[in-house]
């Protein structure tokens, strides 16, 4: 689990297991909606995170000229330190291969990238989709995000995909937290899903965390999941 600090912004075709056995939390639309998302992550050495952090805060205005920044995070607490990540919105993979050739040819965003890679320790990137029952949501004001990333077993969401859903939506419901968006691997670390949690403060979160684990309803809607 992740705690994660707004940095700058602010913020499956149905799977069949058996004949005629289809999972309502499987991603059918995405086959007609290409829109994916992109995470990217990347490790620091603790000396070179503020010089990246800075660096790239100058000049990223080169970079959303091309593809939307939904938001870009460093590590406050919790999980791996000294680590920022960026999520992508694209269109379809055309859009994508699309940008990352206008990106190379771009001298501007060049002369800021290659000095800037000598600061980055280690970087990953996956290929994830929204599920189908979620709608990305943009917070209206700064706040403390949390990503709390799930290793499912293999199978996909329709073997645990409804009580899944049932258990962040008691979390939603019931006030707790508001989400952000759920994301589920396309290519990448398969089988695991990044959900993505707003609050207004780090306060504000654990006591709906201490609320929350005293609260029946919750407590039944995850034991759906296990």
């Amino acid at each position: 689990m992740l705690v994660l600090r707004s940095g700058l912004t602010r913020a499956l075709a149905a799977r069949t297991l058996a004949p005629q056995v289809h999972s309502s939390f499987a991603t059918g639309p995405r086959q007609y909606d290409g829109t994916f998302y992109e995470f990217r992550t990347y490790y620091f050495k603790p000396s070179k995170m503020n010089e990246f952090l800075e660096n790239i805060k100058k000049n990223i205005h080169l970079r959303t000229a091309h593809s939307e920044l939904v938001g870009s995070w460093s590590v406050e607490f919790g999980g791996k330190m000294n680590k920022v990540f960026h999520i992508w919105k694209y269109d379809n993979f055309a859009h994508r291969t699309e940008v990352r050739k206008a990106l190379a040819k771009n001298k501007d965003w060049q002369q800021f990238l290659i000095p800037n890679l000598a600061l980055i320790d280690e970087q990953e990137f996956e290929i994830t989709y929204l599920v189908p029952w979620c709608k990305l949501e943009k917070p209206a004001k700064e706040g403390v995000y949390e990503l709390v990333i799930f290793q499912m077993k293999p199978g996909g969401p329709a073997l645990w995909g409804d009580a899944f859903r049932r258990a962040l939506n008691a979390h939603v419901d019931l006030g707790y937290s508001k989400l952000v968006g759920v994301f589920h691997t396309e290519y990448g670390a398969l089988n695991r899903v990044h959900v993505l949690w707003w609050n207004e403060s780090a306060d504000s979160r654990a006591a709906g965390r201490h609320q929350s684990h005293e609260d029946p309803r919750v407590v039944a809607a995850g034991k759906l999941f296990h």
